[in-house]
């Protein structure tokens, strides 16, 4: 039988397919006995004999019964934090579409001397750097908004906030002063940041005084995402998975290494046209990544 794990693709004949629908199997986790792996009608019938244990809940152990799960701490100021960007800040999203192969082969070739000094160089030093590049042109986007008086704040520091998953839930540490620092200098406190605050050793000055935020889900595989301000901030970054794709190039098919940009900004701030030129800024810098090495301020 083909393992559904394995396959790139399921088999199976229209007749078998349209059963599954009308029996509510999603055909991707039916093993397939038929000829070269296809899925016939028989397998339909032993997949839905087969028990399938539900998934297990991060948030509380199965149980027999209901239970109620209170929500307080740190979850709760999340929550809050949420729900307060959606009613406060009417956002939108405009997603961008990146070509980010020279990124990929200038991350590639200066990773290893990266190694060789201890530093782990990921792709988001280059977007951090490539953030506050384009701040120098469109700098009310590193902004904040007093939703009291209505007065917008332009920082002169690029204090930009990574969104980082932690056992403890979600934390933003803040790095400091990013349009000072190098892409290597960038890579190595970013390291040390986000592992104190994972570790849980982060101090209140490294959870504080942002200007802008990152949020970054492509390491799990997120194609797109339209991540909530974090306020009073007025734009914040979401960065999805890079991906081989085909796209047409010179009227010729070829392979590049695509990303999706996909920002949210604050639209009583922040208009269509500006946010679609900024991106547009962020996207000239990041598909020419090598003059991003010798931005030092």
């Amino acid at each position: 039988p083909s393992d559904p794990s394995a396959r790139e693709r399921t088999k199976a004949a229209p007749a078998v397919r349209r059963e599954a629908r009308e029996r509510g199997i999603d055909l991707r986790d039916v093993p397939g006995t038929g000829p070269g792996g296809r899925v016939v009608r028989d397998d339909l019938d032993a997949f839905q004999a087969t028990p399938v244990a539900p998934p297990a809940l991060p948030q509380a152990p199965l149980a027999t019964h209901d239970q109620t799960v209170k929500i307080i701490g740190l979850r709760r100021k999340i929550a809050q934090q949420m729900l307060a960007a959606k009613q406060t800040a009417p956002h939108f999203t405009y997603v961008e579409e990146i070509d980010a192969t020279e990124l990929v082969t200038l991350r590639r070739r200066l990773k290893a001397g990266a190694a060789e000094r201890g530093i782990k160089l990921t792709y988001l030093p280059f977007i951090l750097k490539a953030l506050s590049v384009a701040f120098r042109d469109f700098p009310n986007v590193n902004a904040t908004l007093n939703n009291e008086t209505y007065e917008l704040t332009v920082r002169a520091h690029h204090n930009i906030g990574i969104a980082t998953d932690t056992p403890q839930g979600l934390f933003v540490p803040v790095l400091k002063d990013v349009q000072s620092k190098s892409i290597l200098q960038i890579a190595a406190e970013l390291a040390d940041l986000t592992e104190r605050t994972r570790q849980g050793k982060a101090g209140l000055d490294d959870l504080t005084g942002g200007t802008f935020t990152v949020t970054s889900v492509g390491n799990i595989g997120g194609v797109l995402a339209t991540p909530i301000l974090n306020v009073p901030e007025v734009a914040i970054l979401g960065v999805n998975a890079i991906r081989e794709r085909a796209v047409v190039r010179d009227g010729q098919v070829v392979v590049r290494s695509m990303l999706y940009l996909s920002p949210s900004f604050d639209h009583r701030i922040l208009d269509g046209a500006v946010a679609a030129r900024f991106v547009r800024r962020l996207k000239a810098l990041l598909e020419d990544p090598a003059a991003l090495l010798v931005e030092l301020s």
